[in-house]
């Protein structure tokens, strides 16, 4: 998506994370793209921060939509085995998340009876219909969000996720829940997967009664 063409306001409700975030707006779920440097070894970072400013902050402080990203992403990163440090880490994360007014253009077909040539007929029978094409215009939010990851030593910003869905008003009103959707739909495309789950203990089998 054209990074130009975005609002320059915050995520107020992004999702999408998905959910706009969301970032959970169609059934379909939210779009995710990702972009990434072939020459990194991913599996070679251990510790992540925060750059500062956040793309998702605004007037000098941290936004709500900045600490929710941040929450969400260092559990997304701690889960693959990466620590959140204050200091000299190889990874920095930055969010940049906006909202875009749209217009959707549907098809259906509409029925058209017999007029003008055909108008002769009118009063005595009728015809088939004929159908035509007739289209309709819907406005709707669109959220979307971008997650950089980049090698601080390098300066080199080595994976980008960006999530993209339409936005409701529920989800602006969950809009923690929607920000850890799109978050967790962006890192599923991480480089660096999760580690599998163990497998549940087995359970002895009670002794049998004598």
């Amino acid at each position: 998506m054209n990074k130009r063409g975005r609002m320059n306001r915050p995520l107020a409700g992004l999702v999408l994370a998905g959910a706009a975030l969301l970032v959970g707006g169609c059934a379909s779920g939210p779009q995710v793209r990702v972009s990434m440097d072939k020459a990194a070894v991913f599996s070679q970072y251990q510790t992540f921060a925060y750059a500062s400013p956040l793309g998702t902050d605004r007037g000098g402080y941290q936004s709500i939509v900045s600490q929710h990203l941040k929450d969400a992403t260092t559990q997304e990163l701690q889960a693959r085995g990466m620590r959140l440090v204050e200091t000299s880490p190889q990874l920095l994360v930055n969010f940049s998340a906006s909202l875009n007014e749209k217009m959707r253009v549907s098809a259906t077909p509409a029925p058209m009876l017999g007029m003008g040539y055909y108008g002769y007929r009118a009063g005595m029978y009728t015809a088939w219909p004929l159908y035509g094409e007739q289209q309709t215009l819907t406005q709707y939010t669109e959220g979307t969000l971008n997650i950089d990851v980049v090698d601080a030593a390098r300066k080199q910003l080595i994976w980008e996720g960006v999530v993209t869905d339409s936005v409701t008003q529920k989800e602006l009103d969950q809009l923690k829940a929607s920000i850890d959707k799109a978050v967790k739909a962006a890192f599923a495309k991480y480089p660096v997967a999760l580690p599998a789950a163990s497998a549940a203990p087995s359970v002895p089998a009670a002794p049998k009664a004598q």
